[in-house]
């Protein structure tokens, strides 16, 4: 009984080590969204630069569009942001914005001061349609195809390697309003 005490360390480190190693397997980037393939949730929120004007799904048919999860207390999001400023005005990528938990006032100043990317940007200031999209944290990016389908999640930095090798080619895909997989 004695011996087998003292391999009860070593028991521990080796399956401790298997899950370590089966983790480095996973890219912490893509986490798969139960709305995958689902249309964008029913929602009506105010227009951070019209208040008056309520957005709503219906706003997203009609080309593929980024939703792109952002806020001004977000660190990340300051890194991603002049890239995102760069496809939409050198590419022509529609984006919306999802000014989440955040301050409107810092969130139009953020705009007027960095550039604002996005065709328009919705004010989830309570986070509720956050919650129902499963957003994790700022910044997250929803590929939605021209129907208002999600089709991709990105969690993190939109990059030039991310756009490149991941998001571009599913934008140009779904592009269309007949993008088929």
């Amino acid at each position: 009984m004695k011996s087998l005490w003292r391999f009860l360390p070593v028991g521990v480190f080796v399956l401790l080590a298997v899950f370590l190693y089966l983790g480095l397997g996973r890219d912490a980037e893509h986490i798969d969204s139960p709305l995958l393939e689902k249309p964008l949730p029913v929602f009506a929120l105010p227009d951070l630069s019209d208040p008056d004007r309520l957005r709503t799904q219906e706003d997203f048919k009609g080309a593929a569009t980024l939703l792109n999860v952002w806020a001004t207390w977000c660190i990340s999001c300051r890194v991603e942001h002049p890239f995102l400023v760069r496809i939409a005005r050198e590419q022509g990528v529609r984006i919306v914005g999802l000014n989440y938990k955040d301050d409107g006032t810092a969130a139009t100043t953020w705009l007027q001061e960095r550039g604002d990317p996005y065709a328009f940007t919705i004010v989830d200031a309570d986070g509720r349609l956050g919650l129902d999209l499963g957003v994790y944290g700022a910044p997250e990016t929803y590929l939605l195809d021209a129907h208002g389908v999600i089709r991709y999640k990105h969690v993190g930095v939109i990059d030039e390697r991310v756009w490149v090798d991941i998001l571009q080619p599913q934008w140009k895909r779904w592009q269309s309003p007949g993008g088929q997989p």
